[in-house]
């Protein structure tokens, strides 16, 4: 498939434009349709129950009726179902239950976790299933849609819509990325690991440092951490530095003796992530096998 952007390519050369539904007016629903509406796609109808999604429909998606979801799906070409995780699988078992008419109809969700799978009741009534999962954090800011361009979208499909799929994307800014349905757990467990955990690292530090005295934590921190990201971004394993890759056993004793009376959470933490650490620098001949096993024994004890 030509990876040309649509929104770049010639008029006859672009998806056909869709009227379009979002079951779950939330922060990633109404930043997918708003991007979708910028290409000529029409935001019609939606799912809106809480007075923030309302009002986030008004300000976003202001020609979208609110409606049930069945409401929703029967007015659209293509169906985006933004709601969370764990509640996509009764979604769509409910839709298909009702006998919505869902024949032709593009369905999307916008789950990590899932691939094309998990949208098994609606496909057997003919839907055409999709999973689109943008690779970003959304706050529900005005800014929201604009953090979709250049973003990387977990696409899994059946290979017959994967050029819909991959079209879809890349009208909303987007790069597909494919991802095979049995690899959408392990896809998922990596980016949430690697975001989520990130972040409670981050305020874990930013809370023993203001026990230690600093004042402003996150600015002490801000140059550290964008350094260390950015060299493990572009260098791998190779960007890792500090006391566990040195080898510096005594170092890291201090460390969980510290811990083990001012966090004994962020200790179970600490050591699991130096145990691993430790074993990436050993793979990768940073660190001598008799300093691996001093820097083990301590992390045991």
């Amino acid at each position: 498939m030509e990876q040309d952007h649509p929104r770049s390519a010639a008029p006859e050369r672009r998806p056909a434009r869709l009227s379009v539904g979002v079951v779950g007016a939330g922060r990633v629903g109404t930043a997918l349709g708003t991007a979708l509406t910028r290409v000529g796609h029409r935001v019609v109808a939606v799912t809106a129950v809480s007075d923030r999604s309302r009002l986030r429909v008004e300000e976003r998606l202001p020609e979208a009726v609110v409606g049930t979801p069945q409401e929703v799906v029967r007015a659209a070409d293509l169906v985006l179902l933004t709601v969370p995780d764990d509640a996509l699988p009764e979604l769509a078992a409910g839709l298909a239950a009702t006998d919505v008419p869902v024949e032709g109809k593009l369905i999307a969700h916008t789950s990590g976790r899932y691939g094309a799978g998990v949208l098994d009741p609606l496909t057997r009534a003919g839907g055409l299933p999709l999973a689109l999962h943008p690779v970003m954090t959304f706050t529900g800011r005005p800014d929201d849609v604009n953090r979709l361009n250049g973003i990387a979208f977990g696409v899994t499909s059946p290979e017959a819509l994967r050029p819909v799929a991959e079209a879809l994307v890349l009208e909303m800014g987007g790069e597909p990325q494919w991802i095979a349905e049995e690899r959408r757990a392990l896809y998922h467990a990596a980016l949430a690991g690697a975001s989520n955990h990130l972040v409670t690292l981050v305020v874990e530090s930013m809370d023993l440092l203001t026990e230690a005295g600093v004042q402003e934590p996150g600015r002490m921190l801000g140059p550290l951490l964008g350094a260390a990201l950015d060299n493990a971004l572009r260098l791998g394993v190779d960007g890792l530095t500090g006391p566990v890759a040195r080898g510096d056993a005594g170092t890291v004793a201090g460390h969980v003796g510290e811990l083990a009376r001012v966090s004994p959470e962020g200790l179970r933490a600490y050591v699991a992530l130096a145990r691993l650490t430790a074993d990436r620098a050993l793979g990768a001949g940073m660190l001598k096998p008799e300093d691996a096993e001093r820097l083990l024994e301590v992390l045991a004890d």
